[in-house]
């Protein structure tokens, strides 16, 4: 049985610990409603702005001759993997990670072979990830977190798109956790490039016949390079109220967790504070009646 001494300093720490838990998930409860809020809000936004541009370039000339949608054999590869900085999130990062490996392999097996698949990464811990796999990992954007806000996450989708243009890459998907509440984060892929133009069907709400000013060609060429900016970035968004929502709910759970381990030692630890007194008793006992016989 561990001493007095022992068990102290082990309720103690486990104190200092979840004192420190508690403050992480009151942490991210405050910032999980900012980013909440944040998602939320681009969400219409984005779903719309695609709606549109699957509407409109489905019929237009110049859609179908965006450098964006050119249909190329697959060669070369670049996975956004969206993960975080920091651990302490639960299964978060692994969940992404897992999900970026298995399209790999069901997917894009050879071109790895050949070291066609690349990694953008975006988190820390991401970038960590495919480092020690052998992955080529692209890290000119690890730092959108830190400053989050659409200008860092578009200079990280320009440079996708200038890769595609330029045939450095022949697709781009990106790997994401999709934000669904504190306690539900779901891993997506989704093909950011090339696009492809889908007409909705015949007598739905979205096949509308739009009235275009200037021209349909001029709003096309500005509207699919935004549609593409916008998906990355609300990608991020939602990686960005997953993380933590996931941390809250993994603070959560190891507060709960110290309790209980709280418990069980102040437990352990009357029981031997009952057991040295009981052997002292004793010791006090048999040494009177030593005296007495004496």
């Amino acid at each position: 049985m561990a001493s007095l001494k022992e068990v102290r300093a082990r309720i103690s720490s486990i104190n200092s610990t979840q004192q420190i838990t508690k403050a992480m998930k009151m942490v991210a409860a405050a910032k999980l409603r900012r980013a909440q809020d944040n998602i939320t809000q681009l969400r219409p936004y984005a779903q719309k702005l695609s709606q549109m541009l699957g509407t409109v370039s489905a019929g237009a000339e110049t859609a179908s001759e965006s450098p964006y949608q050119q249909q190329r054999s697959v060669e070369r590869v670049l996975l956004i993997v969206v993960t975080s900085d920091r651990g302490l999130c639960g299964a978060f990062n692994t969940n992404v990670v897992k999900g970026a490996l298995t399209l790999i392999d069901e997917k894009y097996s050879s071109q790895a072979r050949s070291g066609n698949v690349e990694i953008m990464a975006i988190g820390k811990k991401g970038a960590e990830a495919f480092q020690r796999r052998g992955f080529k990992v692209n890290t000119s954007h690890l730092d959108i977190f830190g400053s989050l806000n659409f200008t860092t996450v578009r200079a990280a989708a320009e440079d996708a798109m200038e890769g595609f243009a330029n045939g450095r890459y022949d697709v781009v998907e990106v790997i994401y956790n999709e934000f669904k509440n504190a306690a539900m984060q779901i891993v997506r892929t989704e093909q950011m490039l090339p696009i492809v133009a889908t007409a909705p069907p015949a007598g739905s709400a979205s096949s509308i016949n739009y009235i275009f000013e200037p021209s349909e060609e001029e709003i096309v060429t500005e509207l699919i390079p935004k549609t593409i900016k916008i998906q990355l970035y609300k990608a991020v968004l939602d990686s960005n109220a997953s993380e933590h929502g996931a941390r809250m709910t993994a603070m959560d759970k190891a507060t709960e967790n110290a309790g209980e381990l709280l418990k069980e030692l102040r437990l352990v630890y009357n029981r031997t504070r009952q057991a040295a007194i009981t052997t002292e008793i004793l010791e006090i006992v048999g040494g009177a009646e030593a005296l007495a016989s004496a």
